[in-house]
């Protein structure tokens, strides 16, 4: 007689773990923002660094950046031109203002389209959050820039950019 009960109170631990599991692949308590799917995309831009997840920056910034990348960040990244071309269509698609709508809400917030910043450092919201960082902490040998989002946040890649 007891076994029905516990089938049920286990049934509903059970739905309750996954609703919260479901919720944090979908919302990423406000930190998730999905990586880049194509693989030449993180063939290319892995090869160098994070690949940086496209909702967190404008089809506008991706497509400047991708258009000068013989000064990329004071580096030359060039790569020839289908593969620059599948990157950038890549990136666009799963854009701030695109397909990566859903996350990046937050990030986006006061920033213009046309003249977003090409650093995802530089956006307002991104300033916010990270404001109380002391600039010792960007020193660290183990930080050393505030684009080494791995640093603090080791499940970047994967696009959680939880605390």
């Amino acid at each position: 007689m007891h076994l029905p009960y516990r089938s049920i109170a286990l049934s509903l631990v059970f739905m309750g773990f996954f609703a919260i599991v479901i919720d944090r692949a979908q919302a990423g308590g406000g930190h998730f923002f999905a990586p880049a799917s194509a693989p030449e995309t993180q063939k290319e831009c892995g090869s160098c660094h994070l690949v940086y997840a496209p909702s967190m920056l404008p089809a506008s910034s991706w497509t400047r950046m991708m258009a000068d990348l013989s000064n990329h960040f004071g580096e030359d990244a060039s790569i020839d031109a289908n593969t620059a071309r599948i990157i950038t269509t890549n990136l666009v698609a799963q854009a701030a203002d695109n397909g990566g709508q859903n996350f990046s809400a937050k990030l986006m917030r006061d920033v213009s389209l046309s003249q977003a910043p090409l650093r995802i450092t530089e956006l307002p919201a991104w300033l916010d959050k990270h404001r109380k960082v002391p600039d010792w902490e960007w020193q660290h040998k183990d930080v050393q820039s505030k684009s080494n989002c791995t640093s603090c946040h080791s499940t970047a890649a994967k696009g959680y950019y939880d605390e």
